[in-house]
């Protein structure tokens, strides 16, 4: 799968996002290994620290029927403030890096034709683990 289509399957996501706070609608798109692509969205809480990301939907939804072997991942979102690069937060960085080594590639797209590509490596220098 191209990225560019796994950003386009990430977009899609973002349009079920619940975001009534922040108004930042996001969506994940996480391709396993198998080939499924599982995606998220995230869902805001009053209680700011119940909200969940996209990324961590997407790897929950996974995990939960059977998945841990994923190749990459593709974020992307709205914002009432326009384009924006939603990365993937500290947890869903760490979350990912659970399942994903370093090398593990993290898309995130402002738009359909304007994203960048990066390692989880990058993103999360000496990350825990045990």
């Amino acid at each position: 799968m191209t990225d560019k289509e796994l950003v386009l399957i990430a977009a899609e996501a973002s349009r079920k996002a619940y975001a009534p706070y922040s108004g930042c609608k996001v969506g994940a798109a996480l391709l396993a290994r198998s080939g499924k692509v599982y995606t998220g969205c995230n869902v805001e809480n009053a209680s700011f620290g119940a909200t969940v990301c996209a990324e961590r939907t997407a790897v929950f939804k996974a995990v939960s029927e059977g998945e841990t072997e994923f190749e990459k991942i593709a974020v992307t979102g709205t914002s009432e403030k326009g384009d924006i690069a939603f990365y993937p937060c500290g947890i869903c960085r760490q979350v990912l890096s659970e399942f994903c080594g370093e090398s593990f590639e993290v898309i995130v797209a402002k738009s359909k034709n304007d994203f960048t590509r990066d390692t989880l490596g990058q993103l999360l220098k000496n990350g825990f683990s045990m």
